[in-house]
């Protein structure tokens, strides 16, 4: 697992500030979470604890294909809104690409760590699994199919609000791609590493293929806060 950067590692990563362009593949899944699920099980930093304000939730599996750090695969949540702003914040999130982490965690304060990732494609169908050395984490198949339709950060826009080393980055990504109606087909998730939604029926799942999202300079300070 990744660790916090330091200046001996940060020389070896490609440095890639802010803003960036990406492109690839992804699954997006939608739920509504109630609070007490959240409180207990999404991996909430302490500073999130007894503020969560409700909102839509995600589940995000993406393929870049495209990105200043080059292709990479990556896993996270956004269990919903937080504080009385109602920004949201992701709570856990796992790329396969230590310089994604390391920018990731310098441009918007996003906690990212460091694990490999396999993913396999067939057609009409994704499977996904991460690994700690032996250890299954993470493993998913997900169904696809039906008629494309447009997907857009308008229609379910993201306002990011991430504290890192008592920092605050305020973040919103934007972007636009085709979907097509997925769905989970099996499902395992070790706790310890990620929340367990296992229980939880999505709201509608989609597989975005292709899509364009852009993650613009942060702003920073407590003004929205």
């Amino acid at each position: 697992m990744s660790e916090y950067p330091t200046v001996e590692n940060l020389r070896l990563v490609l440095k890639a500030p802010a803003p960036w362009k990406l492109k690839g593949e992804g699954i997006i899944l939608i739920f509504k979470f109630k609070k007490e699920w959240v409180e207990e099980y999404a991996h909430l930093p302490k500073h999130l604890i007894g503020k969560f304000r409700g909102g839509l939730g995600y589940v995000m599996l993406v393929d870049y294909h495209e990105s200043p750090v080059g292709p990479y695969h990556e896993l996270l949540i956004i269990p919903g809104k937080f504080r009385k702003t109602k920004m949201q914040a992701i709570t856990k999130i796992y790329v396969d690409s230590e310089a994604s982490t390391i920018n990731g965690r310098k441009n918007w304060g996003i906690p990212k760590e460091t694990l490999p990732f396999t993913w396999t494609k067939e057609k009409g169908k994704d499977l996904i699994s991460i690994k700690q050395g032996d250890k299954e984490i993470f493993s998913t198949e997900i169904t696809h199919g039906g008629i494309s339709f447009p997907v857009s950060t308008s229609l379910l826009p993201i306002r990011l609000c991430q504290t890192l080393d008592k920092v605050k980055f305020y973040t919103k990504p934007y972007g636009s791609g085709w979907g097509k109606l997925a769905k989970i087909k099996k499902l395992d998730i070790n706790p310890d590493f990620f929340p367990d939604f296992g229980g939880i029926k999505p709201l509608m799942a989609v597989k975005v293929n292709p899509f364009t999202i852009h993650f613009p300079e942060p702003t920073y300070g407590d003004e929205f806060i």
